[in-house]
Order: C-alpha cells, then sequence, then structure tokens
C-alpha cells in the first residue's frame, strides 16, 4: 500500500502556493465606499484660491432680478431663468456684508433658498425650519463643491447668488425627487455669523 505521506506533502505545497498567490485581490467593481473621496476629488476640479468668489467666478449669463433681493429680513424669491444655462459658477453679490469676510476652514450658519433651474421650483430653503439657519465648514466637502467655491469672500451681513453649474452640484446622480440628474441650481444664500 503507497504511503500517503508523498500525496499530502504534495497537496500543502500546492495549498502553499495558492495562498501565496490570494494575497492579490481582484476589485469586482462594485463600489465600497473606501475610494468615494478620490473619485470625488478626480470628479471636481478643484477651486483655484480666491480672496472673494463674487470677483473670481463671473459670467455673461443675464440673471433675472431676485424678488425682495436687499431686504434680509425677508427670503428671496428666485424667478425661474428664462436664459440658458451658465456653463460655469457664478457668484453674484446682492448685499455686501460689512463683516469678516469667510475663508476655508470658518465654521459659518447661513440662511438660503434654492431653486431647480430648469423648474424654477424651491427644492430647498432653511427659511422653513424652525431655526431658520444652517451651520456648515467651509471648505472642508460639507457642502455641494458650488457653495465651497462660491462662498469664499463673503462678508457677514451680505446675501450672495450662486448659480451652480452639475459639475459643483450633484452632477449626473442628482439628488432626491427634486433634483433631476445634471441640474443647475440657484441659491440665494444669506451669510449670519462665522465662527
Amino acid at each position: 500500500m503507497p504511503s500517503a505521506l508523498p500525496r499530502l506533502a504534495l497537496l500543502a505545497t500546492i495549498a502553499l502556493f495558492v495562498a501565496g498567490c490570494g494575497t492579490k485581490t481582484v476589485d469586482s467593481g462594485i463600489p465600497d465606499g473606501s475610494q468615494t473621496a478620490a473619485v470625488a476629488a478626480a470628479s471636481t476640479p478643484a477651486a483655484a484660491p480666491q480672496a472673494d468668489a463674487a470677483t473670481t467666478y463671473t459670467s455673461d449669463a443675464a440673471l433675472q432680478p431676485v424678488t425682495n433681493a436687499k431686504d434680509l429680513a425677508k427670503q428671496p424669491v428666485i424667478p425661474r431663468p428664462a436664459t440658458a444655462r451658465p456653463t460655469k459658477l457664478v457668484a453674484r453679490d446682492l448685499v455686501v456684508g460689512t463683516g469678516p469676510a469667510a475663508k476655508d476652514g470658518d465654521a459659518l450658519t447661513v440662511r438660503y433658498v434654492g431653486i431647480s433651474y430648469s423648474t424654477g421650483k424651491v427644492f430647498d430653503a432653511s427659511w422653513k425650519t424652525p431655526q431658520n439657519a444652517f451651520p456648515f465648514t467651509l471648505g472642508q466637502q460639507a457642502v455641494i463643491p458650488g457653495w465651497d467655491k462660491g462662498i469664499v469672500g463673503m462678508k457677514v451681513g451680505g446675501r450672495r447668488e450662486l448659480v451652480i453649474p452639475p459639475v459643483d452640484a450633484y452632477g449626473a446622480q442628482g439628488s432626491g425627487p427634486d433634483i433631476k440628474a445634471n441640474e443647475t441650481l440657484i441659491f440665494v444664500v444669506d451669510l449670519k455669523k462665522i465662527g
């Protein structure tokens, strides 16, 4: 009867070889979240440092006047756009604040209203919340890139209109039922405080 020892040795050698080869994994292509930040960074161009987004991001887009634009005690009403969507971020001061200017890393408190460019419908507004405010840290990817880029340089007490193309908003995936894929967004943001 042949000895089982040589067979066991051969099987053990094959098992060690296979285990050694098994250290290399094959990507299934299913996102697991580990590359989310890298993908977001690669798909969103980094904003050039700027002192004030309102002077950096300009456009020849003819924007319609915002109702209640100067009255910070009232919610602004953004009209449905009648012109072609701008392809680049637009930041336009409606009221220039007199307080300190926002910069990356600052904890901000804002209030805002946002509409869809294609429908003109309000999809979100802090004005309808009990706090009537929204806190976030600028430049930390806590908000869409259009906010991180477009609020830089805004002064406390100011009101700014942001027209944000899909690349700086929610892109091809959209967001919820109210923001469709590749939607341009318009926000009017009031900067209440820094810190």
